[in-house]
């Protein structure tokens, strides 16, 4: 979504499931672009992870899916701007040439990237749901968001404790 687009919210709800359509395209475009971000990975652990949150991020499509049905509403998707950036800086590391540790530490941060977008995403659809009296709906994006916590500290792990001090003695 621009930030400055023309797009007029009557309502709170309204502004709630655009958010929601922006998400799950995000989702969707995530889930295409973390196989090639673990084929291109090095590190194992980070192989690993981004094989792990691609598994996750399917589910959470899921969750979405299921966030429209008791909704009401179909399950479309808005053009996520943001996403579509994000993507295509990790597309950038993901072809970069260089040292293989040094491009693992890029592919965290692009990763990284994606997954501080997606905590403040769900963060905010989270408390619309909340402030609307969506409880049921509430509770299935904080696992998400939780899940987008865990992801975020498990790269920053695979980080400090392997990827940046081999690549620091490239």
């Amino acid at each position: 979504m621009g930030l400055f687009t023309s797009t007029e919210f009557d309502s709170l709800e309204c502004l709630f499931i655009d958010q929601i359509q922006d998400i799950y395209d995000a989702e969707q475009r995530l889930t295409k672009a973390l196989p090639k971000m673990a084929d291109a990975a090095t590190d194992p652990q980070l192989k690993s992870a981004f094989q792990h949150h691609l598994t996750e991020t399917k589910g959470q499509v899921q969750r979405l899916e299921r966030v429209f049905e008791i909704l009401g509403k179909d399950a479309e998707t808005k053009t996520c701007d943001a996403m579509k950036g994000l993507i295509s800086e990790g597309e950038e590391m993901v072809n970069a040439k260089g040292d293989d540790h040094v491009r693992d530490a890029a592919l965290i941060a692009a990763a990284q990237r994606v997954e501080h977008y997606e905590i403040a995403a769900y963060g905010t659809v989270r408390h619309l749901a909340t402030r609307l009296g969506h409880a049921d709906v509430a509770q299935l994006l904080q696992e998400t968001l939780d899940e987008e916590g865990a992801a975020d500290k498990k790269l920053t792990e695979i980080a400090e404790g392997s990827v940046n001090p081999q690549a620091a003695h490239a």
